[in-house]
């Protein structure tokens, strides 16, 4: 049993000033600090997400700007994985499941954003994979949602996608109760 981080698309698009801020990105991205520095000091293999868009329309995550960027806070150290992709699915088209199958892991730690989009799918897609995966859900954000003209709160969106994922697809816990 083999342990990696994944962090997906903590980008600037999603903080103050982006194209597409969430709801309190910097409380989720200080618990990604935190577990990046565990990682790190455990020398743990560590594999980051980018989102890059390249359909037709889209708003945000668009090449070339400052906000596809990864966050400068935990930007990729050299010897960490970089996994481009341009779907919410962290392994549709990309080259994470080669990086899982080289690097022998079996466990995922998974945080990041959008709790809803790409932390959703990319989790439910371990679980077709035989992939077990720890969630960090204070290291994960969202923001509100509209459905009917009804405005969701991202409090509510992020907890309904945390429970909906807790015991079937993983193991949701928070960034504290995390133990190497």
């Amino acid at each position: 049993m083999k342990k990696a981080l994944l962090i997906v698309d903590a980008q600037n698009d999603y903080f103050e000033g982006g194209r597409c801020e969430l709801h309190n990105p910097l409380s989720a991205l200080a618990n990604i600090e935190k577990i990046l520095t565990v990682f790190r000091k455990n020398l743990f293999p560590i594999i980051h997400v980018q989102h890059i868009s390249i359909r037709e329309g889209a708003t945000f995550f668009l090449p070339n700007t400052e906000g596809v960027l990864i966050h400068s806070s935990i930007s990729p150290l050299d010897n960490e994985h970089l996994v481009v992709k341009h779907a919410p699915n962290s392994f549709f088209e990309t080259d994470l499941e080669d990086i899982l199958k080289k690097e022998e892991i079996t466990d995922l730690v998974i945080c990041g954003m959008m709790s809803h989009m790409c932390i959703d799918t990319t989790t439910r897609a371990c679980k077709d994979r035989g992939i077990e995966v720890t969630l960090l859900s204070d290291a994960c954000a969202t923001k509100d949602l509209v459905f009917k003209g009804k405005t969701i709160p991202a409090e509510t969106v992020h907890e309904v996608f945390m429970a909906s994922m807790d015991g079937t697809f993983a193991n949701v816990i928070n960034t504290n109760e995390f133990v190497i």
